[in-house]
């Protein structure tokens, strides 16, 4: 099975960062010493993905300008093949996550490829910090052998969101409601059948620019078993605040000797 492509998430306007980002886009913003985008793209390189997909919006031109078309991650590794969504530029505003994903279907699942290549991609979040996930081409095996709709990785709940997001059955389902609930780590396998119906009503590749959240169509798939989990626990971090984002860095010189 060939490595199927990323859509990695940069198209916010990060309110909660500002002022850091007046006048840089939150993926750009360094963290230990690079964008903080860069740490997932070097990630999937490690794992061997290297069609990326980037969306943008605020700022979107300085992602672009900063990474091109190419973008070789590490001398090992096989450089990232980069195609950007750029809904500001097309649209004026970003799409939220489902909107903007129907938006990059046709460059995540190109027309003219076949099997696992135009049906999975993974999706991810440019805003999280996750130095230790390993992205695993097993993994795509896995989710493409389920015939499941998604799968997604939770983590332990963070002090700034204790009530969590979904949780996981005892056979490895993500449930919408649950006792215990974990945080949806924005990592996730996805099919492309989730966004189109019954589920998605977006146009295909989405004309017209809709914005759409994606929590209401992993519910609505959740109540019918289509959604598989499971639980992170390795390093993570929302950098949803300024104060997030300097802590980390922090840590870093700590442990400088």
């Amino acid at each position: 099975m060939p490595p199927i492509s990323a859509m990695l998430l940069c198209a916010g306007r990060g309110e909660r960062m500002r002022p850091l980002t007046d006048l840089v886009p939150k993926p750009m913003l360094a963290l230990r010493g690079k964008p903080l985008m860069q740490w997932s793209m070097e990630a999937l390189a490690r794992g061997g993905f290297t069609r990326l997909v980037i969306n943008t919006a605020w700022l979107g031109e300085q992602i672009e300008a900063a990474f091109g078309p190419v973008f070789s991650a590490l001398p090992e590794q096989s450089p990232l093949q980069i195609a950007y969504s750029c809904e500001g530029a097309d649209f004026g505003a970003a799409l939220e996550t489902a909107g903007g994903i129907v938006r990059a279907l046709p460059r995540l699942c190109p027309l003219g490829t076949s099997g696992h290549d135009a049906e999975i991609f993974w999706v991810l979040a440019s805003d999280v910090f996750a130095p230790d996930f390993c992205f695993e081409q097993a993994a795509v095996e896995r989710f493409a052998d389920s015939g499941k709709l998604a799968h997604i990785w939770l983590v332990p709940n963070p002090e700034h969101h204790p009530a969590g997001d979904f949780g996981i059955s005892s056979d490895g389902l993500a449930l919408s409601q649950a006792t215990v609930q974990y945080t949806y780590s924005t990592i996730g396998l996805y099919s492309r059948k989730l966004f189109a119906p019954p589920w998605c009503d977006i146009a295909a590749a989405n004309p017209t620019g809709v914005k759409a959240p994606l929590a209401p169509l992993l519910r609505a798939a959740m109540d019918n078993a289509q959604v598989s989990a499971e639980l992170y626990r390795g390093a993570w971090t929302d950098i949803g605040t300024p104060e997030r984002l300097q802590e980390l860095n922090q840590t870093r010189e700590m442990d400088k000797p």
